[in-house]
């Protein structure tokens, strides 16, 4: 080897091979905030019981969690900017255990409703905090692929929490399986606050005026706008697919959740695979991630009346539908560096937005002659739509972060 080549070998920072643990300590609290924000859909009937209400008024406590982490994620990010990260983090933790030792201790159907959107405020300011924390953790060249195995919570939750807190609900009751989500939120919170390590002093001289002013820029909004409508396309596809799989594919209402699974683990993988690969193509891999939904779902309406086939395009769609979030919250950050806080807040009330704004144009759909294929056909065009940011963002060859 020549002098020149071991100076630029000395010189040339190392790639990790490995990310750090912190990653896979922050994985366990999103697998908790996302097991309580999907395990209420299995819960309905028994919380429509226990309260005497229907199961539309049950369901509102999943669109108020929605809502909450809408508003909640930037609020909470601009409330919290001169608190300690992993003060944050901790104080999250245990405000959200305390969001379902008051939910599972009323009797009234009120005090859930407003429980459920104190556990969605707090939740938003984790994932936000949690992002950045991890993107740190890894460094500027493995900064995707933690969010990436982070977000694998989401994906685990679905695989792993939901069914288990379903099954506890059915066996214990719905106030069972939010007192066992109580336990380990506290326990995460106590790992947490022992082992992750102090933020340094430089991030947390930032101000209110500098932080707003790192959200000047049209990549940053191209790129929210991009996510509100490629997460909405294959949510509102999601939303509704047990009624296609019971109504067209011919599965029976039994093995819906075992699909549900496929789709966990379809995630899995697209959330490591999308942050993979987006540490060097941001922006394509977002743009490869859109064009697989919409070619998923094209394949699906037609072929939603087979039910193996059926099954197996909802594995795909949660591969190449969750590979958007790791790559959407990595841009954020990257667009608006100085403010990486608020800028995976907003990434997290976008996608939160797009999952409200297409599962209630899916609903309206299936009413019409479209029936069951509604949602995947509002799908296509909502992710089709969101190519155009996406591909204004390619043109202008958005990457570098803003100074």
């Amino acid at each position: 080897m020549s002098s020149t080549s071991a100076v630029t070998a000395h010189n040339t920072p190392p790639v990790r091979s490995k990310l750090p643990w912190v990653v896979l300590l922050l994985t366990v609290g999103t697998f908790l905030m996302t097991t309580t924000e999907f395990v209420i859909a299995g819960l309905l009937p028994e919380l429509a019981g226990d309260f005497g209400i229907t199961l539309a008024q049950a369901g509102l406590l999943i669109t108020a969690f929605a809502l909450g982490m809408i508003v909640g994620a930037p609020a909470m990010a601009i409330a919290t900017l001169r608190l300690p990260r992993r003060t944050v983090l901790v104080v999250a933790l245990c405000v959200f255990a305390a969001g379902h030792v008051i939910a599972a201790l009323s009797d009234t159907y009120d005090v859930v409703l407003g429980a459920r959107v104190l556990t969605a405020l707090v939740t938003g300011a984790f994932w936000a905090v949690a992002s950045v924390v991890a993107t740190t953790a890894a460094g500027p060249a493995a900064a995707s692929r933690a969010l990436g195995v982070m977000m694998s919570g989401v994906g685990l939750a679905t695989v792993i929490g939901v069914p288990l807190g379903s099954w506890a609900g059915q066996t214990v009751g719905w106030r069972g399986a939010f007192w066992a989500l109580t336990l380990l939120s506290l326990m995460a919170a106590v790992f947490i606050a022992r082992l992750i390590p102090a933020d340094p002093q430089s991030a947390m001289l930032s101000s209110f005026r500098s932080q707003l002013a790192a959200l000047r820029t049209g990549r940053l909004w191209l790129l929210l706008a991009a996510t509100v409508l490629v997460t909405g396309g294959y949510m509102a596809t999601f939303s509704y697919i047990s009624p296609l799989l019971t109504e067209r594919s011919g599965i029976p209402e039994a093995l819906v959740p075992l699909v549900l699974v496929g789709f966990g683990a379809g995630s899995l993988l697209g959330t490591n695979a999308g942050g993979r690969f987006a540490d060097s193509k941001p922006v394509r891999t977002f743009i490869a991630a859109a064009l697989g939904v919409i070619l998923v779902l094209l394949t699906l309406i037609p072929l939603s009346t087979n039910g193996p086939a059926a099954a197996a395009l909802v594995v795909l769609l949660g591969a190449t539908g969750m590979a958007v979030p790791p790559v959407a919250t990595g841009l954020a950050v990257r667009f608006a560096a100085p403010a990486p806080t608020l800028a995976a807040a907003l990434a997290v009330s976008a996608f939160n937005a797009g999952i409200a704004l297409g599962s209630w144009i899916a609903g309206q759909t299936l009413e019409s002659a479209l029936g069951a294929t509604g949602p995947a056909v509002v799908g296509v065009i909502m992710t089709a739509a969101g190519l155009v940011p996406l591909f204004i963002l390619a043109a202008l060859k958005a990457t570098r972060p803003v100074r």
